[in-house]
Order: C-alpha cells, then structure tokens, then sequence
C-alpha cells in the first residue's frame, strides 16, 4: 500500500492536524515508511507462539467484582445542576 500527498492531506484533516501543503510530500514519505514497518511484520513467523500481556511472565491480579459503595444517587444528584427522575440532565449536543 502507498500513501500519496492527497491521501496524506485527508488523514492529517480526520486527525485535526494543521499539515502546509508543501510539507504533504515529506509526510506522506512518512507513512509510507511506518507502513514498510508494519509489512515487515507480515514477515515474521509466528506459528505456535501464545499471544502475551508483558515480556516479562506475570499473572494479571484480579479483584472482586462486588459493588462496594453503592445504593448513593440521591447523594450524588445533590452535587448536579440538573436532574430529572434520578438522572443528571444535560443540554442537547446533536441537533
């Protein structure tokens, strides 16, 4: 896959990044190379090697999954500016 200025232009736009057109060419040389990077991964044989967590062999810890401090709306909905029918009310943000 290769990245061209125009498509370089279109993905500095969707990640709200100021890019002067004449620096599009350098960028998307950029790309190009990050995706040579991640191609060379294709490369690699990975039969029978176990997906892990960390380098390093650890047991992830796990807790409980106990509700610890509950049953507490209405004390929360006190702090709200505000509530409807034990929610928190917010303005509409989509029209």
């Amino acid at each position: 896959m290769s990245i061209d200025p125009s498509t370089a232009a279109r993905v500095a736009k969707l990640a709200r990044i100021k890019v002067e057109p004449d620096a599009l060419p350098a960028l998307a040389e950029e790309f190009n190379t990050i995706l040579g990077f991640i191609e060379q991964l294709n490369e690699v044989d990975v039969e029978g090697v176990e997906p892990m967590t960390s380098v390093t062999p650890q047991r992830l810890k796990r807790r409980a999954d106990v509700v610890n401090d509950g049953n507490q709306a209405e004390a929360i909905l006190k702090n709200a500016p505000d509530q409807r029918e034990g929610f928190f009310a917010v303005p509409k943000v989509v029209e």
